[in-house]
C-alpha cells in the first residue's frame, strides 16, 4: 500500500523559512504560486523577458521576477515550464544560482528520470505533483479544500528533502486532501502511460472510431456525436464518482450487458498488446528521445498530426453541436482564452 500523508503528518517549519522561486505562470504555476502565498510561505514567480503572464502575476499581488533573478533569489526553486523546455532554461538561468542546501523541484519527472537535467551533489531534488489541473488546484484550495498530490525525493542532500516536498505540498493545499509518496520513475512513467494510452490517445481514438463507423455505416453524424462524445462526459462522471462498478450500476441492465460482453472484444490482446509495447518504449526512453527531438527540431510531425485532427469531420459537426448547447461552456473561460502561457 503506499505511504498517504495528511496535515497532522506535515512539520511547517520545513518550509516556513525558505524562499521559493515558482518557474511559470501557466496552469500550476499561478496555483502553486498564489496558494503557497496564502499559506505564508515566502514566494516569487520567474518569467521570461516580456513574458505575457508577467502582468497576470504582478495583478494577483506577486513578486515577478527574471528567470535567473528569481532562481539567485530562491533555495527552493519550482521549475513549471513546458518538458521540452526545461532542460535549456535549467542550464542558462538556474544551474549558475544553485547554491549547496537549495532544492530543486518538479510537478513531473520528466527532465529527472531521463537524465535531461543533473542536479548537483548538493542540491535537494523533490517532486510535487498535484493530481488535478491548476485551475482546480487553486478554486479548491480557495474553498478550504484541497487536490491530492503525489510527492517524490530523488537527491537528499539535505536530510530533509522529504520534509520540505511533505510542506510544500501542504502549503499548496496538498495535505488537505492526501499526498501519497512515490517515485520519479513511477510518476514519470505512469503518467505519460495514462496519457498516451487510456486518458488522451486511447480515448480520442476509440471515439474518432467509434464515430467514423457509425457515419460509415450510414448513420447521421450528429447521432454519432452524441452517442460517442457527448454522452462519454456522463459515463466518466459516474466512474470518477462511484468508480466502474458504480457505473454499472448505475447504467440500464442492457447498457452493464454490453459493457461487460463487448468491451473486452474492442480492447482484445492484441490492444493489450500495443499497450505494453507503448509502456516499453516509455520505460527505455524511446518516447522522451523522440519527444524532445519533435520539440527541437520544429516539431513538423507534431503540427501535422494536430492539424489532421483539427480536420477530422467530428470536430465540425461537434462545434455545431455545442453551440445548439449554450450551457455546456456558459460561465466558463475557453481552454484557449484560459490558456496564458507557461512562462
Amino acid at each position: 500500500m503506499a505511504n498517504i500523508y495528511y496535515e497532522k503528518d506535515v512539520d511547517r517549519s520545513a518550509i516556513a523559512s525558505r524562499k521559493v522561486a515558482i518557474l511559470g505562470y501557466g496552469s500550476q504555476g499561478h496555483a502553486h504560486a498564489l496558494n503557497l502565498k496564502e499559506s505564508g510561505v515566502d514566494v516569487c514567480v520567474g518569467l521570461r523577458d516580456g513574458s505575457s503572464s508577467a502582468a497576470k502575476a504582478s495583478e494577483a499581488g506577486l513578486e515577478v521576477r527574471s528567470l535567473s533573478d528569481a532562481s539567485a533569489w530562491a533555495d527552493v526553486i519550482m521549475v513549471l515550464l513546458p518538458d521540452t523546455d526545461q532542460a535549456a532554461v535549467y542550464e542558462e538561468h538556474i544551474a549558475p544560482n544553485l547554491q549547496a542546501g537549495d532544492a530543486l523541484a518538479f510537478a513531473h519527472g520528466f527532465n529527472i528520470r531521463f537524465d535531461l537535467i543533473a542536479a548537483p551533489a548538493d542540491v535537494d531534488v523533490i517532486m510535487v505533483a498535484p493530481k488535478g489541473p491548476g485551475h482546480l488546484v487553486r478554486r479548491t484550495y480557495a474553498e478550504g479544500g484541497g487536490v491530492p498530490c503525489l510527492i517524490a525525493v530523488e537527491q537528499d542532500a539535505s536530510g530533509g528533502a522529504k520534509a520540505l516536498a511533505l510542506a510544500y505540498a501542504d502549503g499548496v493545499g496538498g495535505a488537505r486532501a492526501g499526498v501519497i509518496e512515490t517515485t520519479f520513475t513511477e510518476e514519470c512513467e505512469t503518467d505519460l502511460f495514462g496519457e498516451q494510452v487510456v486518458l488522451c490517445g486511447g480515448m480520442t481514438e476509440l471515439v474518432r472510431s467509434g464515430f467514423d463507423t457509425l457515419v460509415d455505416a450510414g448513420y447521421q453524424p450528429e447521432i454519432a456525436y452524441f452517442e460517442c462524445l457527448h454522452e462519454l462526459k456522463l459515463i466518466v462522471d459516474l466512474m470518477y464518482e462511484q468508480g466502474i462498478g458504480g457505473m454499472r450500476y448505475s447504467v440500464s441492465d442492457t447498457a452493464e450487458y454490453g459493457d461487460l460482453s463487448r468491451g473486452p472484444r474492442v480492447v482484445d490482446d492484441h490492444v493489450r498488446a500495443t499497450m505494453k509495447q507503448i509502456l516499453t518504449e516509455i520505460q527505455t526512453g524511446a518516447f522522451a528521445e523522440e519527444w524532445v527531438s519533435e520539440a527541437h527540431g520544429g516539431r513538423e510531425n507534431f503540427r501535422r498530426l494536430e492539424a489532421e485532427g483539427h480536420e477530422h469531420r467530428i470536430e465540425k459537426v461537434g462545434s455545431e453541436l455545442r453551440a445548439m448547447m449554450p450551457w455546456i461552456s456558459a460561465g466558463k473561460v475557453s481552454v484557449q482564452e484560459a490558456s496564458g502561457g507557461q512562462g
